[in-house]
């Protein structure tokens, strides 16, 4: 049985693959409507658009990188401004004029922190000052600035407005909108990212606040764990080997054993299991050991509602609803909510999607949509790739021929190939026709033609040869929807 997910359009590669070919120089970092390209004779970089405008071309010796949308940052390697660097637009007109700078940013966040000079400032990416100069500056969280002046650390938001006079000895990071200021031995406070203090604590070490309002505390002296609530009463005693906080749950072991919290029920359950995963509805899965390579499914409060002798144990989610996926030798069942079997008798389960199933009774393939029940017949197709760990169905039609479908059944690359080798995380694939090689992707965008002799991949990509010719492409993560919880 195979587990696949939903792989998301890459079109962005087959498009830099064109604009290469249409300008004669290699285009990279394609996205959003641009390129960088670079001039391998004179080093000199440039972007170009979609239809393959050059935009902007620097006059000397370059190096191009994109920063966000359609923002840029140049960096002189030649010239006058030989070493300097700059934030540009698409067009080549300086947003952030050329300097001797160095700049730091948050993911997807329209904000960069300008050093310069042994002073930091803020600015937004169409140059416009947030927060002043400052002896120094640092990101806090996703929404929050430390910014340093006269010695000490004041909390600004993102749009450069002080939200509390609050002074901090030391710069903080948040996590979800909280930190934890030691402020002695076992004692503190939880203050939240507008400065405000939300929980004292007098008579613990805290050692991890992610599940606030609980916190896990920490006996140094014999570095055993245990959990408190935030105002401090006791949930379990520092008598544990370890704790780790999940996200209803946090988990303590300890002689081999696990204990779970509920944070929903305020409660610790003993289990006597070496460790446990979360499915859903309160239950788990138990550790496979070498002892016993089995699993069982048991509640929260340690009943067994499947035993100790599963080879195999999943959550699910498909079309939205959750399911439980048990495999026992050559068995394989899935269970919904209620834990009945939603699959009629003599049905094999090939591949799990998000969205459906594709299964096999007496040799024909069916996919098949728990939300509606239905079975539907996938005629063309005589056989699916084993061990296949790639987000479509590889198979074989009638005509012994590989092409690819959907979790729908449809045909998204035709049955036309003698073979098809994919690679695990990556969207290319090599394609065969003959004694030829070439590579696609999802989409059925001819990234090479299908010419070469031989293929040789690394970490890195495809290398196809012909004679003394050579092609390479890059292969592209696959940005995938989990849907095994």
């Amino acid at each position: 049985m195979l587990f696949s997910s939903v792989c998301l359009g890459q079109t962005d590669q087959y498009k830099q693959i064109l604009l290469t070919k249409k300008l004669g120089k290699e285009v990279r970092s394609y996205s959003k409507g641009y390129g960088i390209f670079t001039d391998a004779k004179t080093g000199r970089a440039g972007i170009v658009d979609s239809l393959g405008n050059i935009t902007f071309n620097y006059p000397a010796k370059s190096e191009i990188s994109p920063l966000w949308k359609n923002r840029f940052v140049l960096k002189a390697k030649a010239g006058k401004a030989n070493g300097k660097t700059a934030i540009i637009d698409a067009g080549g007109k300086e947003v952030i004029p050329m300097n001797l700078f160095k700049f730091r940013t948050w993911e997807n966040k329209d904000r960069l922190i300008y050093t310069g000079q042994g002073k930091d400032i803020v600015y937004d990416f169409n140059g416009q000052q947030i927060i002043p100069f400052s002896e120094k500056i640092v990101f806090g969280s996703e929404n929050r600035f430390f910014v340093k002046n006269n010695g000490v650390w004041v909390i600004y938001d993102f749009n450069g407005r002080k939200v509390s006079d609050r002074e901090f000895t030391d710069d903080l990071r948040f996590y979800k909108g909280r930190t934890y200021l030691t402020k002695g031995e076992r004692s503190g406070e939880v203050v939240d990212n507008n400065g405000i203090t939300i929980s004292t604590i007098s008579n613990h070490n805290v050692d991890n606040i992610n599940a606030f309002p609980y916190l896990i505390t920490l006996d140094a002296s014999k570095e055993r764990y245990g959990i408190i609530d935030e105002k401090e009463k006791v949930i379990a005693d520092e008598i544990y080997d370890q704790a780790f906080v999940g996200r209803e749950y946090i988990y303590l072991t300890k002689d081999d054993r696990v204990s779970i919290f509920s944070k929903k029920e305020g409660k610790l359950y003993n289990l006597d299991y070496h460790y446990v995963n979360p499915l859903f509805n309160g239950l788990f899965k138990t550790s496979q050991d070498q002892t016993n390579p089995k699993t069982a499914v048991i509640r929260l409060n340690g009943d067994t509602v499947f035993p100790k002798e599963y080879d195999r144990v999943e959550g699910l989610t498909i079309s939205g609803e959750k399911y439980l996926y048990l495999r026992k030798d050559d068995e394989e069942k899935i269970l919904n909510k209620d834990l009945k079997n939603i699959l009629n008798n003599g049905y094999g389960i090939e591949k799990i999607f998000p969205n459906a199933l594709i299964l096999n009774r007496d040799g024909i393939y069916y996919t098949f949509s728990p939300k509606t029940g239905l079975y539907k017949e996938l005629k063309t197709l005589k056989e699916v790739r084993e061990s296949e760990l790639y987000p479509a169905l590889v198979g074989k039609n009638s005509d012994d021929l590989y092409g690819m479908m959907d979790e729908n059944g449809n045909e998204i690359v035709p049955f036309v190939y003698d073979d098809i080798t994919t690679f695990l995380g990556a969207n290319e694939f090599v394609v065969k026709k003959g004694n030829k090689f070439g590579v696609t992707n999802p989409q059925n965008e001819p990234l090479t033609e299908i010419i070469y002799d031989k293929f040789l991949h690394d970490k890195k990509g495809i290398r196809l040869t012909k004679g003394k010719e050579s092609e390479f492409i890059y292969f592209t993560e696959q940005q995938e929807r989990n849907f095994i919880d």
